[in-house]
């Protein structure tokens, strides 16, 4: 199927305008949007050897001692100094954005914890060069979890483009992506639009409205309806799918997490312990139902490049449902978090350029999204400040040499690579204002420049995903999406206001106020 081939990006290709600034939103880390710096071009495979003309120097930082050292990381990270403190601190002791540490869960989930991080926008892309690193088991970081929560198989997001199954399931998420895609618009529109009703009415009687619950719904609806042809309410699984979903996330993230709870049980029990998958057997077969019985079309598919049909629902669903669903979970509330703090002014005028560009078009249409460059920009910088996967990880296939903007490293192979990339896409030495969410950032063709420096998808975001790297294959899915969620807001209404708290996955947004539109 031709299908096979397709990527979304074809639909993301017109030139900028300039358009006029708007006022910076600036905040504590904690809170502040996050603003980052155009990153290096990245690396392509199997470059000319080129010496670096940098300083070599050794990577400084110690892993201390076995199981101690590990252990303490862990508590500053989590507990002591807290993730971007835990980072700023080894920089300014190293004097370095290149460092040896351990990464969380270390004893006894992960058997070597022990990591080379990278923390600027030069060093980071070499997480991308699959000539050089391999990403095998390395999707959550230094541990791996049980294949029994996930049928007994390695998921997509767990291969290395050298494995033979790697290119055959990413095919299948291609077909997955384009194979509806007539039904993503008006899907999105539908699914949407019962959403914020559901909000209003809940904003109307408590005065606010909880936006993650109905958020998630939505999202789990939209994707089902759009990628499957089903909605999930005329099944057996009816509204449950994200609360299985949450909570079978939960089971894989949550050496990496922190709930909330009392810190010895915390981390005592989930940063020591991989909780077992027996407790959500139930529930996972549940969602396999699901899928199994949605996606004989695309399972037809599967086999036909040599998959089979099992393996590849098992696939199907965990890109479904962790990937792209958890992705959103992330994304949407972080994407009205920086919106939102943008004010009335940054409302106005994404409500004046999306409207007059519908009116032109004669709807929404993928033309009239390519000619709102306000808002692309938007979304590129919500990306950009706060991306929905934050850490990358990558083996060294064999020696070779990292650059930071002030030295070279030599790295040997076997060694892990691990890289924040909050920290990296706000890189002051490649973004101005790089702690600042700047709303026009991406407009014209400078901000087209720095476009290369958006990575969130594991790769530049002017590259495409194919089976051959590891970026996501749903890439350009995800733009199209946080592009269509403005478009639905300042379609409906001129401005909102907010209340912002922290959650684990993200940022727990309430909605105070939601003003229809008025021109």
């Amino acid at each position: 199927m031709a299908a096979a081939s397709l990527s979304l990006s074809s639909f993301f290709s017109s030139p900028a305008k300039p358009f006029r600034s708007h006022p910076i939103t600036t905040a504590t880390l904690s809170e502040k949007p996050y603003i980052s710096q155009p990153l290096p071009p990245p690396f392509k495979a199997a470059p000319p050897f080129k010496p670096s003309t940098l300083p070599i120097r050794k990577v400084p930082g110690d892993y201390g001692l076995p199981l101690i050292g590990p252990w303490k990381d862990r508590e500053d990270f989590f507990y002591n100094q807290g993730r971007d403190e835990f980072f700023k601190s080894r920089i300014k002791k190293y004097q370095s954005t290149v460092f040896r540490t351990n990464m969380p869960p270390g004893p006894f989930i992960s058997l070597n914890p022990n990591v080379v991080v990278l923390l600027d926008g030069k060093s980071f892309p070499a997480l991308f060069n699959t000539d050089k690193v391999e990403k095998k088991d390395l999707f959550t970081g230094t541990y791996m979890p049980s294949v029994e929560l996930t049928g007994g198989y390695r998921t997509l997001s767990f291969l290395d483009p050298s494995e033979p199954n790697h290119g055959k399931l990413k095919k299948l998420m291609f077909i997955m992506l384009s194979y509806r895609r007539d039904r993503v618009m008006p899907e999105f529109h539908n699914t949407y639009s019962q959403m914020f009703e559901t909000l209003e009415k809940e904003l109307a009687s408590k005065g606010k409205a909880d936006f993650g619950p109905p958020s998630d719904q939505a999202a789990f609806n939209f994707l089902a309806r759009s990628f499957f042809g089903v909605d999930p309410m005329d099944t057996k699984l009816g509204p449950d799918g994200p609360k299985l979903i949450t909570k079978w996330v939960l089971f894989q993230l949550h050496p990496l997490l922190t709930l909330g709870l009392p810190r010895p049980v915390e981390d005592g029990l989930l940063h020591n312990f991989m909780l077992p998958p027996f407790l959500i057997k139930k529930d996972y077969e549940r969602l396999y139902e699901f899928f199994a019985s949605n996606s004989g079309d695309l399972l037809d598919q599967a086999e036909k490049l040599g998959l089979s049909r099992d393996e590849a629902c098992h696939n199907l669903l965990y890109t479904t449902c962790f990937n792209s669903f958890g992705g959103m979970k992330k994304l949407f509330p972080n994407m009205l978090k920086w919106v939102g703090r943008g004010g009335t002014r940054l409302h106005t005028d994404l409500a004046r350029e999306i409207r007059a560009a519908v009116a032109s078009h004669g709807g929404v249409t993928m033309a009239a999204m390519e000619s709102m460059q306000l808002m692309k920009s938007v979304v590129y910088e919500a990306l950009r400040v706060e991306p929905p996967v934050a850490s990358q990880y990558a083996k060294a296939k064999r020696d070779f040499v990292i650059e930071s903007h002030d030295a070279a490293f030599e790295i040997k192979e076997g060694e892990m690579l691990f890289g924040f990339q909050p920290f990296a896409t706000k890189d002051p030495r490649i973004f101005e204002r790089a702690e600042e969410f700047v709303p026009g950032r991406f407009v014209g063709e400078e901000g087209e420049r720095l476009l290369k420096h958006v990575v969130w998808s594991n790769g530049p975001e002017n590259e495409h995903a194919t089976v051959n790297n590891k970026q996501c294959a749903g890439k350009d899915f995800v733009v199209l999406a946080a592009r269509l969620l403005l478009v639905e807001i300042f379609r409906r209404y001129d401005s909102f206001d907010i209340e912002v708290a922290a959650s684990p996955l993200g940022s727990n947004i309430k909605l105070t106020s939601l003003k229809r539109a008025s021109f």
